[in-house]
């Protein structure tokens, strides 16, 4: 489920491209501010709805312009065709609409399941930085492609969830229907990420070992106490819930917790380790994924070797060329060769783009 095609409307700086990529290594290269980042932006979109760059895909709008879009092909014997496009907002408009081989869909998950993609770009510190919500995506992305059941539990879960919210700001004074969905979904949504973590295991020990040299333990926090069944945990977090308009408790409030000698990470780690330890975390993913479920998504790498000394870099690299997946990699230089002979070659300037 390589990216076969790609073409690029008024996306940032590019107003328009068209790309073909080999299944093996595609380099991107230009100077910094031409528009490498925009095009793995767009390749992203496809297969996950949103950019790995900001929150608002409106964001991603080529100034003046109204909407922008990206259209991908996937290769393989059975190519699927995907479109994503963002508009601005108007009075009767706005959004992000997607389709897949021409029809609309609801969920992103359609997406992610015809072009399965992941990134490392140079701000991977932010997944042990910043907060559990960025642990969360990066946790559920690949627990939606291993576990079936996950993707339709977790929809449920948040229209339960949006519908208890609501009440509790109405001030309704039973919450029963909404607490027992949310507990039925959420046992669910919280038993899957418990068995994905615990297959990870041994790729993220074996890959902190050798990038960081750290024992640097991985655990799951799941959002309650889970000594009690979930609908006890919502019943007893009510009065705090009604105060203040939110539920407390559930899967929503979970977090991926790494620590050294019971610290918490980012209160130790450089962020040149932070980076280190949050590229593990997406290569023991991409590993599992390849070695049990025979998975190989497209990688893209912006400016992978930023911050690695040689050392790590080598290793990384070693990593990377073992998983065998497509890759779009972006370098300021035509002649970076770090993962291989690439097969295409783009240079980007300016917002062009032109294929060498």
């Amino acid at each position: 489920m390589t990216l076969a095609e790609l073409r690029i409307e008024d996306l940032r700086c590019i107003e328009t491209a068209e790309l073909q990529f080999g299944s093996g290594i595609n380099l991107i290269f230009g100077a910094n501010g031409a528009g490498k980042t925009s095009i793995l932006e767009a390749a992203f979109l496809l297969g996950r709805g949103r950019s790995f760059r900001t929150r608002s895909n409106e964001r991603l709008i080529r100034h003046g312009q109204t909407y922008c879009r990206a259209i991908g092909r996937t290769g393989g014997e059975l190519p699927q065709s995907l479109g994503i496009e963002a508009r601005r907002a108007t009075e009767s408009e706005s959004g992000t609409a997607a389709r897949l081989n021409g029809a609309a869909v609801r969920s992103y998950a359609d997406l992610a399941t015809a072009f399965p993609v992941q990134v490392l770009d140079p701000d991977a510190h932010k997944l042990i930085e910043d907060s559990a919500t960025r642990r969360r995506r990066w946790l559920d992305w690949v627990v939606f492609h291993v576990e079936p059941p996950f993707a339709g539990a977790w929809a449920r879960y948040q229209r339960a969830l949006l519908q208890r919210n609501a009440a509790l700001k109405r001030g309704l004074a039973s919450l029963d229907t909404w607490d027992h969905e949310l507990a039925k979904e959420g046992e669910v949504l919280s038993a899957s990420r418990e068995r994905v973590l615990a297959a990870l295991q041994p790729y993220w020990a074996e890959l902190t070992t050798e990038l960081l040299g750290l024992d640097l333990s991985l655990g799951y926090a799941a959002g309650w106490d889970q000594s009690v069944p979930l609908v006890d945990a919502l019943s007893a977090s009510l009065p705090r819930d009604r105060d203040r308009g939110m539920t407390h408790v559930g899967p929503h409030r979970a977090d991926v917790s790494l620590r050294i000698r019971g610290k918490a990470a980012r209160e130790i780690l450089s962020r040149g380790q932070q980076k280190l330890a949050a590229v593990a975390l997406s290569l023991s993913q991409l590993e599992f994924l390849k070695a049990e479920h025979s998975l190989r998504p497209t990688l893209l790498l912006d400016d992978p070797s930023a911050e690695l000394d040689q050392e790590r870099l080598g290793r990384f690299i070693t990593r990377v060329q073992a998983l065998e997946t497509q890759i779009l990699v972006t370098a300021l230089e035509r002649d970076y060769r770090l993962f291989g002979q690439p097969e295409h070659v783009f240079h980007v300037e300016q917002g062009r783009v032109i294929r060498v």
